[in-house]
């Protein structure tokens, strides 16, 4: 997987050296194999800084051309020539100082070099949006509103970022760190032992839900609970699909995510952030206004959203409307006759958790290896369906205008309950190799938030968090302990007898 430095930091209060915070994530079981930069814009606008066109005058040897002086903030104006059309006096520009390089999207990088320009030096360019990978051809150069400050970086006027990305190899033992903040968990529960950390993990704030009209309404149908033992959702009306905001696209291109539309978007972004697939159907497209939740046919066809016709397997789990036509393959993949268009208004939010089994065998058998689908083959966590609903809802209000239309449907007959270990410091001790006190354990199990049923002076037993899907056994647990004290405070000599 891949984990966002930005992102990361979104939810601890940190300000540790990439190189050093990479080493913590491998010292941890999250083995980082490379750390790539990622710039919101290539090149990071360096060198680019904002212009102010002091004179702007005809050039004597063109009749398309421009002659400006333009004070960059460093006292001294410089002259440009501009064949844009819409250069002026008085404009607030951006500027491409000599030496920087510039990489039009479409188009190859260049070097901004001092030159004369039928006769005229030109020690600069002016620039348009396109030119910089700020916007589309507009036929001229950007103008900046007045207020702009000569000399600004144009980096900083315009927030670009730059990010650090983990690649992470993510072992199929760790469904706890899917996303960005079983990431954050797993970090903090390494500095609060291991460098005093204090603060805990910043996570979104969803306390605000609230049903804002009951103005649609919908029939849920879970006909097969061992494949989808939970299954909530939500209508949202009034919706305004449209292009993501900057911070949005910013966190997906990061980790190798296209954005498409802000209400997909969103569905990606919490996936990323807390381990939860979703998946959003046009409400108005659900015919019946009824999910089902089954198992159709062996051989019925199904065309999904990557416009290939594909035969269903008789156990393949699918979301189908109150006809039993095919909307989505559960937990891997959307039909091309129910997904959000620029055209959808009103939408079902579907939060769930599947099977894992059931997900990796349907997601093999049609090689549809998408990032839902490895989320839930390593095993969701079951009880954060509805937090991260209502965390995407949220981000649906604020960036699509969208109004909760109607109650959550939440259908969980067998909750997932925390899986209880009863453990010794003996065998904690034995199996590190090493001395910890009874404190130091306690201390790193709290940390985990891996809490006390029975606590006795040799042991316990202890409950532990749903989104530790592999930790079954004593072993286990001692294994989550030993990576919040440290493999490398572990010392292991080799004896050998040589005959």
């Amino acid at each position: 997987m891949k984990a966002s430095y930005n992102w990361l930091k979104s939810y601890l209060n940190i300000d540790i050296p990439v190189e050093e915070l990479g080493d913590i994530l491998t010292e941890i079981g999250l083995e980082v194999e490379g750390i790539e930069t990622h710039e919101s814009i290539k090149g990071g606008l360096e060198g680019l800084v904002v212009g102010h066109v002091l004179e702007c005058g005809k050039h004597e040897n063109s009749d398309k051309l421009s002659v400006t002086k333009v004070d960059l903030g460093t006292g001294e104006p410089v002259q440009i020539v501009c064949g844009a059309p819409n250069v002026a006096a008085n404009q607030k520009v951006i500027v491409a100082t000599v030496g920087t390089t510039l990489y039009p999207p479409d188009g190859k990088d260049f070097k901004i070099k001092k030159s004369k320009i039928r006769g005229e030096a030109s020690h600069g360019m002016l620039c348009g949006a396109d030119e910089i990978g700020l916007g589309e051809y507009n036929g001229g150069i950007m103008v900046l509103p007045t207020d702009a400050k000569a000399g600004t970086k144009a980096a900083d006027y315009f927030n670009i970022e730059t990010d650090y990305v983990f690649d992470i190899g993510l072992t199929p033992n760790r469904s706890d760190a899917t996303a960005h903040i079983g990431v954050a968990e797993d970090l903090a529960a390494y500095l609060r032992v291991n460098n005093n950390y204090k603060d805990g993990v910043k996570k979104p704030n969803i306390s605000d839900f609230k049903v804002d009209n009951n103005d649609l309404k919908i029939e849920v149908e879970v006909e097969d609970t061992t494949a989808c033992p939970r299954y909530a959702g939500v209508c949202i009306n009034n919706i305004e699909v449209k292009a993501s905001p900057d911070w949005l696209k910013n966190r997906l291109n990061a980790i190798g995510v296209r954005p498409i539309n802000n209400i997909v978007d969103i569905t990606n972004f919490v996936l990323h952030e807390f381990g939860q697939p979703l998946h959003a159907f046009d409400y108005e497209k659900i015919s019946g206004q009824k999910v089902i939740v089954k198992k159709l046919a062996e051989g019925t066809n199904f065309a999904s959203l990557d416009e290939v016709e594909r035969q269903l397997n008789a156990e393949d789990l699918m979301i189908c409307d109150g006809d039993e036509n095919g909307m989505c393959i559960a937990g891997v993949f959307g039909g091309i006759n129910s997904g959000v268009s620029d055209k959808t208004t009103s939408i079902f939010l579907e939060s769930a958790y599947f099977d894992p089994m059931t997900i990796r065998r349907t997601s093999m058998r049609h090689t549809l290896r998408t990032d839902a689908a490895k989320v839930f083959e390593k095993g969701a966590d079951a009880n954060n369906a509805v937090e991260a609903l209502k965390r995407a809802v949220a981000l649906i209000k604020e960036l699509a205008n969208g109004q909760v239309a109607s109650e959550i449907t939440d259908l969980y007959p067998n909750p997932v309950k925390r899986n209880e270990i009863t453990f010794t410091y003996v065998n904690v001790n034995r199996l590190i190799g090493k001395d910890l006190t009874t404190e130091e354990v306690d201390t790193i199990l709290a940390a985990l938030d891996i809490q006390f049923v029975e606590k006795t002076a040799t042991g316990g037993t202890v409950s532990i968090p749903t989104n530790k899907f592999e930790v079954t056994r004593e072993a286990d647990l001692i294994e989550e302990i030993l990576r919040i004290y440290g493999f490398n405070k572990v010392y292991v000599t080799l004896f050998s007898n040589i005959y």
